[in-house]
């Protein structure tokens, strides 16, 4: 038999947990506008950096709009007497030809006016020559301000002219596709020389470094997780083991089956993969002494915890209370002594059988 000593060790307390895997961000990559796939640069499994072009839809259509934009704001800019390029699109009315030729024709009607005003006081002329006069200077005024309103108008369709330039910008620019992090293709969902509508599917990206690590706390333990605490996750047939820190914690305890989720980013070495099944240990505590064995050398029945120890050379049952856990050591807090010397793997071993030591 294989035999070990109880020991004085510094020990962790640690809630064991099972969790699974799942990528920190996914994200569906869509056309935001319409057009044939001209191109497209990645496929399943394809490793893309943030930014990369991930797809080109056609982009004549989305030119010729621009030129016409483009045109249509020359066209508006001419027609308040601003150069045909050009960023700044402010104006002075009172500054144009229209208004100017409006604002002569008012001064002008507004002279005869007077001129008609001081006449019929002195008694030159008669009081209908002056109606008329009167009559010219309100059509003049209206004139003038009809001048203004035009060129406000003008001056308005030049700022909608600028943001139809910009959305043909725009959607010119948004016919090239971006990877909007780092992360591997899931699912290529398009082919070239498909047509898309807007909001159509190109590819499924997932971000696979750090994942997450979405577990359950049984209640009892609840109280002892903490966001910041170190884990440490294990995988079935990986002999590695992946670090990572408590990240959230759910408000609520579940009704259904009385656990705490909590979630945990795990960095990743290229070797894990989201909706792998996960085991993993939370450190709630630091390191302190304890009276520990080895894990094998437990042996658990009917609800019952006990050891094999080995006295005179023949095998004695011992019931113990159990606390701290790790992959290799389990705390005993009684039932055992520091130095009492336990059997590893007892298997079927029984109370006052002789035990032959190998090791």
């Amino acid at each position: 038999m294989k035999i070990a000593q109880a020991s004085e060790i510094s020990m962790e307390q640690t809630v064991s947990v099972t969790g699974t895997l799942a990528a920190f961000d996914q994200a569906t990559v869509s056309a935001k506008v319409p057009g044939r796939m001209k191109s497209i640069a990645v496929d399943l499994g394809s490793v893309m950096k943030q930014g990369q072009v991930i797809a080109q839809i056609e982009q004549q259509d989305y030119q010729l709009r621009l030129q016409q934009a483009e045109a249509g704001l020359a066209q508006a800019r001419a027609r308040v007497g601003l150069p045909p390029d050009g960023k700044d699109d402010r104006i002075d009315p009172e500054a144009t030809g229209t208004v100017r030729q409006a604002k002569a024709m008012l001064d002008d009607a507004r002279l005869k006016l007077e001129r008609a005003q001081s006449l019929v006081q002195r008694g030159v002329i008669a009081k209908a020559q002056l109606d008329g006069a009167d009559a010219e200077h309100k059509v003049a005024l209206s004139r003038y301000q009809d001048a203004i309103e035009e060129i406000r108008n003008r001056q308005a369709l030049v700022v909608q002219r600028r943001s139809e330039l910009e959305i043909a910008r725009q959607q010119l620019a948004d016919s090239t596709i971006y990877a909007p992090f780092d992360g591997v293709v899931q699912e290529k969902r398009a082919s070239i020389g498909e047509y898309l509508s807007a909001a159509s599917p190109i590819v499924n990206v997932v971000r696979m470094d750090p994942l997450r690590l979405r577990a359950e706390v049984p209640e009892r333990e609840a109280r002892n997780v903490k966001a910041g605490q170190e884990v440490r996750v294990t995988l079935e047939g990986d002999p590695n083991v992946y670090t990572g820190k408590i990240a959230r914690i759910s408000p609520t305890i579940t009704a259904q089956n009385r656990v705490l989720i909590v979630e945990a980013e795990v960095r990743n070495n290229g070797q894990l993969r989201p909706g792998s099944f996960a085991r993993a240990e939370i450190v709630s505590a630091g390191g302190s002494s304890a009276l520990a064995v080895p894990s094998n050398a437990i042996v658990s029945f009917a609800g019952i915890d006990k050891v094999i120890l080995v006295q005179e050379g023949k095998a004695v049952e011992k019931p113990v209370t159990l606390g701290r856990r790790t992959s290799e050591w389990t705390e005993v807090l009684s039932g055992v002594r520091a130095g009492d010397v336990v059997v590893i793997n007892p298997g079927n071993l029984q109370s006052g059988q002789p035990v032959v030591i190998t090791e």
